[in-house]
């Protein structure tokens, strides 16, 4: 018994000695490969180290004594390990540093708009986490590392504004089944695309536009069942691709401009139901655009233009009801222009030059009302200018030349007050030149020349202060050039070969014959000062006339109080007389189409309790249909009686925004996603719209809620609708203090960027809860942005958040804080685009 016990302890003894040496080896290999908080502040200090210019200090909590978790861009998952790097336009310099590969928990990598140089090293290929590699906008070079085929969890890979060249490697695409999207746009790569591309079974798009690929497009390319988004603009690429292209049927978004394709173009997407940009210019395409039967309902975006083209332009492009751009210039199409372009409302560029067209300009395009650029140079056409063309009020660029356009300038064309370029030149134009064109203060180019123009040259071209070009040569005008500098300084080609015109800078006098130089001096100033006197006189009549107007427009609105103005048809059955017909304009494809929806609709317009808010320029009512679609409807009840732009802004900015939902409490969750609702209805007027929509106008009461918290952004098209109704000068904005851009406050000048800064605010208003401007005294103010950039220096992050917040993660309050800060930096050129905006956004929430 003694001698068992004794055997059972020693064995016990030596199975307890290998257990410990077993858990010993054990916790060695897990401390090889796990890395500990610690290294990783190492990891990133060696990152640092790699860093030779930070000139806006954005690692400068980068300190040893720091917490890596803290670290300016640098985020970590609940474990403490980091999961994220995202450091954006911060013009880094440097070289990525090899250290980076330890980060075993990374999924993110995002660096984009620095200037970091060399390569992506060998050492990353261990990174087997990445799901997001964005390194573009910086100055890499050499070949694309191929390892980069082996990180099975990539879901995007940004590339693009580099420096790379040489081929796509072959296994890059090897592995590439979770891969959502891949860019490499503007850099120098060559070869062929590989056909390994194919492999991305969820590939949803990629963009390998303005580099230098030849061969054609790989065959199998369109299998892929969910690809949207093609891009392979400014290529050398070459063959077919009608057929291929023909089977991507989900296809959004396809650009294969400026290459060197041939045969057919793949007219026939245009009928798929998702596309909403096609652009094969300038390419060596040819035959006929098909009958386009069906359309896109998507459609907004139609270039084909640069090619061999011909035949007729089809009626059924008129089908393509979204079309905002449409250029078939450079081609060698025929017949005539079809008159039902006119019913493309949304039309804002039509551009058809360089063609065999002919035929008269559709008198119909005046009902285009939003129509900003008609180019028709170098047809056929004949016939008269048409008057009606002065009822696009928004035109920018009027190109007929190289026509055979007769008849006189319509004196109407004054209407077009945005106009900035007409040119007219090499036509059978008669007549004068039209004293109205001198109210068109916008205009920079004014091309008359090769006419048959009679008269004299308008004083009143002098009031065109912005005009850069001029020219009226080889014409039939007669009489002294108008002693005027703006006019005369475009020197004698401006005005050759009209055999009547005298004075500088002609080398002609304007003395009559007999008559000595003195007297016919003091006869041009007798003329300079009876054309003055008459222009004068005309002005005064003009003014007087206008003011009678008003008056009178005024004392028809006192009888008439009790008018109220509905924004939509009157109801066939309505009795009611003080209903008026008035029109609706729709944003949303997805409203009820139905009249009797509508109708029921509507009704919510006269209802007091529908009412959101208002002032004296208009209202915003809640109207519900009957299919259970809830909107909100701005009622403006003093057009055409605004007496500035102060007053319209005034109250315009007193609508209110309320949804009538109850004050329920915005949880984190409801503000970050009004947030990203937002933004990405900013990156869609600033990058998808053309031309782009800029907002300029962007207030948290701009920013309407439905009953699911879902924002709708307001008031996107003001800076299109005010010039309707008064002139619209971006002076003031008493209602958007502490909202708008510096530049625009203090020099008027306009960018997307106005619009990133104001979306800056709207940031820090939901992260604070912080009115933009307060002034809690009376002889205090303090702007939001300013300060949580002080609170930020002299306490910690939390202490600037609101704290009525429920349900946070602070780590993404002080992510989404810190961007409202980037977004509203002093220079524009720090602020990101929106488009960058929206992707930082994402990748907050990505999981």
């Amino acid at each position: 018994m003694n001698i068992y016990t004794v055997s059972m302890r020693r064995l016990y003894q030596l199975c307890l000695s290998h257990a410990l040496l077993l858990l010993f080896f054990f916790f060695l290999g897990f401390t090889a490969t796990t890395v500990s908080p610690a290294t990783e502040k190492e990891i990133l200090l060696q990152f640092k180290a790699n860093i030779s210019n930070d000139p806006y200090n954005s690692l400068a909590n980068w300190v040893p004594s720091g917490n890596p978790c803290d670290y300016s861009g640098v985020f970590c998952n609940p474990l403490g390990f980091v999961q994220r790097i995202v450091l954006w336009n911060t013009s880094l310099s440097g070289v990525l540093s090899p250290a980076l590969s330890g980060l075993r928990s990374l999924r993110i990598l995002t660096l984009f708009g620095n200037k970091f140089t060399s390569n992506i090293p060998q050492e990353y290929a261990e990174l087997s986490t990445l799901w997001k590699i964005n390194l573009s906008s910086n100055a890499l070079s050499g070949s694309i590392p191929e390892f980069i085929g082996d990180l099975q969890n990539i879901r995007f890979l940004d590339l693009s504004r580099n420096g790379y060249s040489g081929e796509i490697p072959f296994a890059l695409f090897k592995f590439c089944y979770k891969t959502k999207f891949v860019s490499f746009s503007h850099n120098s790569l060559s070869g062929s695309i590989p056909a390994s591309i194919a492999n991305c079974t969820n590939l949803e798009g990629f963009d390998f536009s303005f580099n230098n690929f030849s061969g054609e497009l790989p065959s199998g390319i369109c299998d892929i069942p969910v690809l949207e988004y093609m891009s392979l603009r400014s290529n050398v690429l070459t063959g077919s691709v009608l057929e291929e292209v023909s089977k991507c049927q989900r296809l959004r978004f396809l650009d294969l401009g400026s290459n060197l394709f041939t045969g057919l173009a793949p007219f026939e997407i245009l009928g798929s139901q998702n596309l909403s940009y096609f652009n094969v210019s300038h390419n060596a395409f040819q035959g006929e655009i098909p009958a386009m039967r069906t359309c896109s309902e998507s459609l907004e975006f139609f270039d084909a233009s640069s090619n061999n083209l011909d035949g007729e332009i089809p009626l059924g492009i008129t089908n393509c009801k979204s079309l905002e751009f449409i250029d078939l210039g450079f081609n060698r199409l025929n017949g005539s222009i079809p008159a039902g372009i006119a019913n493309l409302e949304r039309l804002l560029v039509f551009k058809l030059g360089d063609n065999s067209i002919q035929g008269t300009i559709p008198a119909e395009f005046g009902s285009i009302e939003w129509l900003l650029l008609l180019d028709l140079h170098n047809l056929n056409l004949s016939g008269e200018i048409p008057k009606d063309i002065s009822n696009c009020r928004f035109l920018r660029e009027l190109d007929v030349s190289g026509n055979a356009l007769d008849g006189e300038i319509p004196n109407t064309l004054d209407n077009m007050t945005s106009l900035e370029v007409l040119d007219l030149h090499r036509n059978q134009l008669d007549g004068s030149i039209p004293e109205t064109l001198g109210s068109l203060s916008n205009l920079k180019l004014l091309e008359l020349s090769q006419n048959n123009l009679s008269g004299t040259i308008p004083y009143s071209l002098g009031k065109l202060a912005n005009l850069k070009y001029f020219n009226v040569s080889s014409n039939n005008l007669s009489g002294p050039i108008p002693s005027i500098p703006k006019i005369q300084a475009f020197g004698t080609a401006a005005f050759l070969n009209n055999s009547g015109l005298c004075g500088v800078p002609l080398d002609i006098s304007c003395s009559g014959a007999g008559n000595g130089t003195g007297n016919g001096s003091k006869k041009n100033k007798v003329l300079s000062n009876s054309v003055i006197v008459a222009i004068v006189a005309a002005a005064l009549i003009l003014t007087g006339v206008c003011v009678v107007s008003i008056m009178n427009i005024r004392a028809r609105s006192r009888k008439k109080d009790n008018v109220t103005t509905v924004v939509e048809s009157t109801p066939l059955d309505s009795t009611d007389s003080n209903v008026i017909i008035g029109k609706l304009v729709l944003f949303s494809k997805t409203l009820p189409s139905k009249y009797e929806d509508w109708e029921a609709g509507t009704k919510a317009l006269l209802d007091k309790e529908c009412l959101i808010g208002g002032g004296s320029i208009g209202t915003v009512y809640r109207t519900t249909f009957e299919g259970g679609v809830s909107i909100a409807v701005k009622k403006l009840e003093t057009l055409g009686r605004i007496r500035s732009q102060d007053e319209f802004e005034q109250e315009i900015g007193l609508l209110g925004t309320s949804t009538g939902v109850g004050n329920r409490e915005l949880y984190w969750s409801r503000r970050f996603q009004i947030a990203l609702g937002i933004a990405r209805a900013l990156s869609y007027l600033h990058h998808d719209c053309r031309p782009p929509i800029l907002h300029l106008n962007i207030k948290s009461t701009n920013i309407l809620l439905d009953e699911n918290y879902e924002a709708k952004l307001s008031d996107y098209g003001l800076g299109r609708l005010l010039p309707i109704l008064d002139n619209y000068g971006l002076t003031k904005f008493h209602n958007a203090v502490g909202y708008v851009a510096p530049e625009l406050a203090q020099s008027l000048r306009s960018s997307d960027k106005c619009d990133v800064y104001s979306f800056g605010v709207i940031l820090l208003e939901l992260v604070t809860g912080r009115k933009p401007v307060e002034s809690p005294t009376a002889n205090e103010v303090v702007v939001l942005c300013e300060y949580v950039r002080g609170l930020l220096e002299t306490s910690s992050a939390s202490d600037c958040f609101d704290r009525s917040l429920r349900g946070f993660s602070e780590n993404e309050l002080i992510q989404v804080m810190k961007l409202g800060l980037i977004c509203t930096s002093e220079v524009p050129s720090r602020r990101p685009s929106m488009a960058e905006v929206v992707q930082v956004l994402e990748s907050i929430r990505l999981e």
